[in-house]
């Protein structure tokens, strides 16, 4: 089968709340380089990615692209857009640029972990099923409660899985479930596949990621990364 054409949209543009530092999560250093610079490199050295669009910050743009891309010599970043209020605005505006040509992976710019082999099941994957997500199976017990924090159910741990990015799908797909959204937004939509299953009633596959594919969200997130990191460095 001929190669098809695939984008990365890489997302930079949270303000990352919970870490509780005055610099965004997916710039914080990490081993002497940003957060963001590892996904980037990782899609820029993958032979299956043409093209990588990072959605940033409004208003940091330049920053980014001078460096970061720039600076580590990040050529298939083809641009560097504004983010937008929630998430899946800023996923807009990088489909917007993305156009709808072969498949588009959508992935989180504070996941530094993702890999070559990685993007190549989701590419697997995405040719035959349209609509394919990362993740990997729960090893807790999963509890649902009310409002007052009382359980009120306990799901079968066997059907349940944590979602992840990339998130990879034929481009016309994803761009047209999105039109849908921007048409009647909504705040419950958490991710990509949301999307996908909501407005266009399509079923969407899993396929796995990393239990390493970690997204930094607090402090403790930066030393696990760092254990995760010594074991990958050749890598980068």
């Amino acid at each position: 089968m001929e190669k098809q054409y695939c984008t990365a949209v890489v997302l930079a543009a949270g303000s990352g709340r919970r870490m509780g530092t005055k610099v965004h999560k997916q710039y914080l250093l990490l081993d002497g380089k940003p957060v963001l610079y590892y996904s980037l490199k990782t899609f820029q050295e993958s032979e299956l990615i043409e093209r990588i669009i990072l959605v940033s910050g409004r208003g940091e743009e330049d920053w980014c692209r001078k460096n970061i891309v720039e600076k580590y010599a990040l050529t298939k970043v083809t641009d560097v857009v504004s983010g937008g209020k929630e998430r899946y605005d800023s996923v807009w505006n990088g489909l917007q640029r993305a156009g709808r040509e072969g498949y588009v992976y959508i992935h989180d710019g504070a996941r530094p972990f993702v890999d070559k082999e990685m993007i190549r099941r989701a590419y697997e994957c995405v040719i035959r099923e349209k609509a394919c997500v990362a993740g990997m199976p729960v090893k807790d017990t999963i509890k649902v409660v009310d409002e007052e924090e009382f359980v009120t159910d306990t799901p079968d741990r066997s059907s349940l899985w944590m979602v992840q990015t990339p998130q990879v799908f034929e481009s016309e797909l994803i761009t047209d479930a999105y039109s849908m959204l921007k048409s009647s937004p909504s705040e419950t939509v958490t991710d990509d596949a949301m999307v996908v299953e909501r407005m266009m009633g399509l079923p969407v596959k899993m396929f796995r990621g990393s239990y390493e594919n970690i997204k930094i969200t607090t402090p403790e997130d930066m030393d696990i990364a760092e254990v995760f990191l010594k074991k990958k460095k050749s890598a980068f």
